[in-house]
């Protein structure tokens, strides 16, 4: 009983800031306006659960969400659920966030760790950039030069995307088959 309830409560709260939000792209400024301050309040509720450990970043990733959120709103597809949307834009928010703080993260570690120097030689370098060259090769190109170029030397889906002559979605799905692809031949099913 109480999860129908809950289950009602949600789909009330979807339905009226799906309404907010068509009135506002509608031109209604001040339905525009009230969507925003209660997804505001939405975006909080659900990224202060998946930051627990960094609450000091929900505010930020609130408003990035937001800004994300109103420059994308012409994307939203009034015949899908609202939440869906604006939940998986946050997540690439986060994501995006997530990223960053690991590669500040690594450029902040300490060089003065011998035993990080002595454990790791060059030859075992070799060998992992042998091996994955070797893993590599069994993917079809628009997967293999995907994954090269975004996941090992860095680019953006658009840097990749123009290099390749693929477009930005293709590099995006030819990254996920890809890695999936690698996954399993690991796995040893393929």
């Amino acid at each position: 009983m109480q999860r129908m309830q809950e289950t009602g409560r949600l789909n009330a709260g979807e339905e009226r800031l799906r309404n907010l939000l068509l009135l506002g792209l509608a031109g209604d400024e001040p339905a525009y306006h009230a969507f925003l301050q209660e997804l505001s309040a939405h975006l909080r509720a659900f990224l202060r659960k998946r930051l627990a450990r960094l609450p000091d970043e929900v505010e930020d990733l609130v408003q990035e969400s937001l800004l994300a959120i109103h420059n994308q709103r012409h994307t939203y597809d009034a015949g899908q659920p609202l939440t869906a949307w604006i939940h998986a834009i946050a997540k690439y928010k986060l994501v995006d966030l997530l990223r960053r703080r690991a590669r500040r993260d690594l450029l902040t570690d300490p060089l003065d760790d011998e035993s990080a120097f002595s454990s790791a030689s060059d030859t075992e370098a070799a060998d992992a950039r042998r091996d994955l060259g070797k893993l590599l090769e069994q993917l079809p190109e628009r997967q293999r030069l995907p994954i090269v170029h975004m996941k090992l030397e860095g680019l953006s889906v658009a840097e990749t995307a123009k290099l390749t002559g693929m477009s930005e979605s293709a590099v995006k799905v030819g990254v996920h088959r890809g890695l999936k692809a690698l996954a399993a031949i690991i796995r040893g099913d393929a």
